[in-house]
């Protein structure tokens, strides 16, 4: 068996499968739609309950702060090999329930949905679903080339707290201080530095040091 021909198959959605995110935290990543999960699913290994099947292993709730409260789903994924069902292949994935929003707290009748949803993808980013946008490879309409990281030594202890720093900095979305923090290094560092963060903090990083 080819090990990555699933995965180079699943790899890459189309351009329609995708839409920019406008607003919150993630603004400007690139969210895939869930019904071209399960047509590239399909597509690759046959109807679902056939040649692919998931259960939904545990649903529950998480309280936040003032009130917000998270609907939270657990999911098995499994694929046909032939004649033989893969191991289960786990998601974990969430959605809200109860938001704070100006006018008060608004509750969300599919949040569960969502957050099965939002489990399945994140099951099916194993066999290698929609990998190239995870991996920022590709941001809908071209493919990316990352550059090469340079040989650059950094203090073992500078690049950690360093690290730590900006992840406090995204949990707070504290811009002043990402680009105080970000301001301290030269071009070679930053590039070594940047392979710390996955593509989702790079993503967030890039808009909070404009």
């Amino acid at each position: 068996m080819d090990n990555m021909k699933i995965w180079d198959a699943l790899k890459r959605p189309p351009e329609t499968a995708l839409k920019k995110i406008t607003g919150g935290r993630l603004g400007g990543m690139t969210d895939i739609k869930p019904q071209w999960r399960y047509e590239a699913m399909t597509e690759q290994f046959g109807p679902v309950g056939i040649g692919w099947r998931y259960r939904i292993d545990n649903l529950w709730i998480e309280e936040g702060s003032d009130g917000v409260q998270v609907a939270n789903a657990v999911v098995e994924l499994s694929v046909k090999d032939g004649d033989e069902w893969s191991d289960p292949i786990p998601g974990v994935g969430g959605s809200t329930l109860v938001a704070k929003e100006k006018n008060g707290l608004y509750t969300s009748d599919e949040a569960y949905k969502m957050a099965v949803t939002d489990a399945l993808g994140n099951a099916m980013k194993y066999l290698g679903v929609a990998a190239d946008i995870y991996a920022g490879h590709f941001d809908g309409s071209k493919y990316i080339t990352p550059a090469k990281s340079p040989t650059v030594k950094i203090d073992p202890k500078a690049k950690k707290e360093f690290h730590e720093q900006v992840l406090k900095a995204l949990e707070s979305g504290d811009d002043s201080h990402m680009k105080e923090l970000w301001a301290e290094w030269d071009a070679d560092e930053k590039a070594v530095l940047w392979g710390m963060f996955n593509s989702q903090q790079r993503s967030t990083m890039k808009e909070m040091t404009k």
